[in-house]
């Protein structure tokens, strides 16, 4: 059976350094509000039994919170998903999870197009350019390279106001 990977990135992220410090914005906040009002009214995923996975960073956690509140769903801190992490260990550390489930990662350019890319089509340089808030919708029968079909696309500007 195939399963749903959603993977996302973070929204509006201000300026500054730390990289790993740096807080969503407004428009930010708003964007993953969206988001999180959007997913909790699907009906057509088990969202119920939602895996949420997140780095670590700031702005990726700050994203997460209002999906973690609007599924009832609890966020995992998974660090080696943050903007310089390889897509090939993470699609590794794909493999070994039990897919039992949708699953969700938020997480940053460029792994999130690189990560997309190579589920897809097999290469980590064919990815998605994701806007902020995106989220990219995959199926698979397992988390490999090029075994994922790309499913559906949305960003908060897609969603009516």
């Amino acid at each position: 059976m195939a399963e749903t990977l959603m993977i996302m990135r973070h929204g509006e992220a201000a300026a500054g350094r730390p990289d790993s410090e740096r807080e969503l914005t407004p428009t930010g906040h708003r964007e993953a509000a969206r988001m999180a009002a959007w997913l909790a009214g699907r009906r057509d995923q088990d969202l119920a039994r939602l895996r949420l996975l997140v780095s670590p960073y700031r702005r990726a956690q700050q994203t997460a919170e209002p999906i973690a509140e609007a599924l009832g769903a609890s966020v995992e801190t998974l660090a080696l998903i943050t903007p310089d992490d390889d897509p090939r260990v993470v699609l590794d550390w794909l493999l070994e999870q039990p897919m039992e489930g949708p699953v969700m990662l938020v997480s940053h350019m460029p792994l999130v197009g690189a990560l997309t890319g190579l589920l897809v089509e097999g290469r980590s340089e064919h990815g998605l350019g994701l806007p902020t808030a995106a989220i990219a919708e995959l199926t698979a029968e397992v988390p490999a390279a090029g075994c994922a079909r790309l499913a559906g696309f949305i960003t908060p500007a897609d969603l009516p106001t």
